[in-house]
């Protein structure tokens, strides 16, 4: 099963940008579809996109209005969101997530990580 590891979080103004990458271990990355969630203080965890195998396509919760951008690098095992125009709303952790299917997403199971703490001050 594929570990990974999420990184690039940080404080940033609202209509700043950031870009979060996911680091995965393990020689099966680029057959797995993969996503991003986050949980905001008091909320539950919610989807906020996901990318098929291959980086060919992609798709995104409502809220993301155009503002987010998921990429992937199977050569390196990696997995970007780059986000721009960001807001308060923002705030919370970002989790990235494999999966064995892209539409609908089914998770592939697995512990969640620690996770990047993303915080945009108003």
């Amino acid at each position: 099963q594929v570990q990974l590891v999420e990184s690039g979080g940080g404080l940033v103004q609202a209509g700043g940008s950031l870009r979060l990458s996911c680091a995965a271990s393990g020689r099966s990355f680029s057959s797995y579809a993969m996503a991003w969630f986050r949980q905001a203080p008091g909320k539950e965890r919610e989807f906020v996109a996901a990318i098929d195998r291959s980086g060919d396509n992609t798709y995104y919760a409502d809220f993301v209005e155009g503002r987010f951008t998921a990429s992937r690098d199977n050569a390196r095992n990696m997995m970007y969101l780059q986000m721009n125009s960001m807001q308060p709303e923002d705030t919370a952790v970002y989790y990235c997530a494999a999966g064995h299917r892209f539409i609908p997403w089914e998770s592939a199971g697995g512990s969640w990580g620690q996770g990047t703490q993303v915080t945009v001050s108003s």
